[in-house]
């Protein structure tokens, strides 16, 4: 076994298995501590988590091909929709103790198990709040580098727009994985990928890419873009 970072993703590992095969991972930032039931690997006096793209739609966009992770050492993000913190502890990893990630979750029972991780996961914020209505955690939050997205609500793309004005800065970027059966199940996902993304260049975002995230993810696809005020 042998582990390298990505050429591209900085923070992003990969891990070549001895059959030629291959798995993404992060650094660990906190040694020992599984998140989800991922495999840990040691190499060289340190330890990495692998990242299953089968558990995280962001994992799934790197592997789909996304064209850059725009996520780096010391950023600042809002995260809509945080649930238990699969993909936030990966983000969590790659950002470091310099680096924040303020998760906005609305169910109190998905919370309760992210509290679980950040007693020793210092870099991440869980807030038990509404993501449609940002005024009423705009105290809590600082401005900040990028907006991840994953909540499952109708107007996926208003309610980052919406979020957006309150804290993204010029320029920040957007990660948002859209849920297509979650907005309308009668429509073609497609259709509803196309009238999102009309809604975010509307709010005034650059769409750099758009990855379908099939077979890891069926009727997801994340979006990649960039914000200007």
């Amino acid at each position: 076994m042998e582990i390298r970072e990505h050429d591209k993703w900085k923070g992003v590992f990969i891990v070549e298995q001895e059959d030629g095969s291959y798995k993404l991972a992060t650094k660990n930032l906190v040694p020992g501590q599984r998140v989800y039931g991922e495999r840990l690997y040691r190499y060289k006096d340190a330890e990495y988590r692998e990242w299953n793209a089968y558990r995280s739609k962001l994992g799934a966009a790197l592997l789909k091909g996304l064209e850059d992770l725009p996520v780096k050492k010391g950023d600042k993000l809002l995260y809509l929709g945080i649930a238990s913190g699969t993909t936030a502890s990966h983000i969590s990893d790659i950002i470091g103790f310099e680096g924040k990630i303020y998760g906005i979750e609305f169910s109190h029972r998905v919370i309760r198990d992210l509290l679980l991780i950040v007693t020793e996961r210092k870099n991440i914020y869980p807030m038990l709040a509404d993501a449609r209505f940002p005024e009423k955690y705009r105290h809590m939050v600082e401005a900040v580098d990028g907006i991840y997205a994953d909540v499952a609500q109708p107007e996926q793309a208003s309610i980052v727009v919406r979020n957006s004005r309150f804290f993204l800065k010029d320029k920040g970027y957007l990660l948002l994985a859209i849920k297509a059966r979650s907005i309308d199940v009668t429509k073609e996902p497609s259709e509803i990928y196309r009238r999102e993304v009309d809604e975010l260049k509307k709010g005034r975002f650059e769409i750099v890419d758009a990855i379908h995230l099939d077979p890891f993810d069926k009727d997801h696809a994340m979006i990649y873009a960039i914000y200007h005020r």
